[in-house]
């Protein structure tokens, strides 16, 4: 029986169950073929899987995905914990690229897919026969995805593509830090999430579009070009503006009170966006002048007197701990709180009903627990149907 939309057959606030199929996968039968590495290739095709997508992943003999070796910390398999964050839902295969018999292999997994992602060196598919050109001919519906570090140029190609170096030339490192401090990385790959996220959704439209025509089509998407979109109001403060962003620690360039504060015990943060807001935090603070105060009244007054507002709210907010401060400006609906660590977020998200992880099995009694994917949908939604795979003997 059909659902009513706003009844739909599966609840958010469901805990996700491995080998669940209680529902139809959003992408059954795809067929993906994954020759990608590390990080932004795998994490798109981990996206897909989730949804339902038949990922094989190809390996290089003896050491596989350079993630294997990532470590610690181990899983309980002997698998890096990095690369079980990539690679649930996934069957892996051992190919040699180097020899005749794997090329072979290669083409005629290529010629069954629907979808193929790489990550190498740009050109060297193509110099071995499985660049898109060579592929088309034999699968015209063949969705061709290249990820690279600073695009295909006959420069950018010769650029090695790791996220800390995207994160440093393409000026993220610039705006992270404190003004007096080092630049800083961010505390993940973000980058490589970044461009695997926008690798899904260029392989999404293309499957659109070969639903319309029947044709495939190349799809290449970059680290560098990945960053710069992601600056958002970053890139047009440059962009529109002309201003070159800097660092700034917790700050915000443009809102304030936006940051994190000290208090009696803890830390705590405020993200003030509005003047509503601001009115509401001088109240819970039993210091509704400040809202009045010509130097805060308005955002823009507040952002050229940040200084001078700092001060004033350290010296209220050392009265109380973070967490009790927190709960006030909450209730009163004032965004605000603790910064957490690791394992307190994922408890803050349980806490929430939002249950951000699935266990999966593996061999044995043993069993692994990844976060979920954060997509819900009402009638396909996500599954977890298999553990990151061992590499398979050679």
């Amino acid at each position: 029986m059909r659902q009513r939309p706003d009844n739909p057959g599966n609840d958010p606030t469901e805990n996700p169950t491995a080998g669940s199929t209680d529902h139809p996968a959003a992408l059954p039968g795809l067929r993906i073929l994954d020759f990608s590495r590390v990080l932004a290739g795998p994490f798109a095709t981990m996206v897909l899987a989730d949804l339902g997508a038949e990922v094989t992943k190809v390996e290089r003999p003896g050491s596989g995905d350079d993630t294997r070796a990532w470590g610690p910390p181990w899983d309980a398999d002997g698998r890096s914990t990095y690369f079980d964050a990539v690679n649930r839902n996934k069957r892996s295969v051992v190919l040699d690229l180097q020899q005749p018999a794997g090329i072979a292999q290669a083409i005629a997994l290529a010629g069954e897919a629907d979808v193929l992602v790489e990550n190498f060196r740009p050109g060297l598919l193509d110099e071995l026969g499985l660049g898109y050109e060579a592929l088309r001919d034999a699968n015209p519906g063949l969705i061709y995805c290249s990820i690279t570090g600073f695009g295909s140029s006959a420069k950018g190609r010769e650029l090695p593509g790791y996220d800390l170096l995207v994160q440093a030339v393409g000026g993220l490192m610039s705006i992270t830090g404190e003004p007096a401090g080092q630049p800083q990385k961010v505390g993940v790959a973000l980058i490589d999430v970044l461009a695997g996220l926008f690798a899904s959704v260029g392989i999404l439209a293309a499957l659109n579009h070969r639903h319309a025509t029947g044709q495939g089509q190349l799809i290449r998407v970059d680290l560098l070009s990945s960053l710069l979109a992601a600056l958002v109001n970053q890139a047009s403060s440059y962009t529109v503006g002309g201003v070159v962003p800097q660092r700034m620690g917790n700050e915000h360039p443009s809102i304030a009170p936006y940051a994190v504060f000290p208090t009696g015990v803890g830390e705590l943060v405020l993200a003030v966006g509005n003047d509503r807001q601001f009115a509401s935090l001088c109240r819970v603070l039993e210091a509704p002048q400040l809202a009045d105060d010509a130097r805060f009244c308005t955002n823009p007054a507040r952002v050229s007197n940040r200084a001078a507002l700092r001060a004033e709210l350290e010296s209220l907010l050392v009265t109380r701990s973070a967490a009790e401060w927190a709960s006030l400006l909450l209730d009163a609906r004032v965004p605000a709180g603790v910064v957490n660590d690791i394992a307190s977020a994922f408890e803050l998200a349980e806490s929430l009903g939002l249950h951000p992880t699935v266990d999966l099995p593996v061999t044995g009694e043993s069993s692994i627990r990844l976060a979920r994917n954060p997509i819900w949908l009402s009638a396909t939604p996500p599954t977890y149907r298999t553990a990151p795979p061992l590499l398979p003997f050679d």
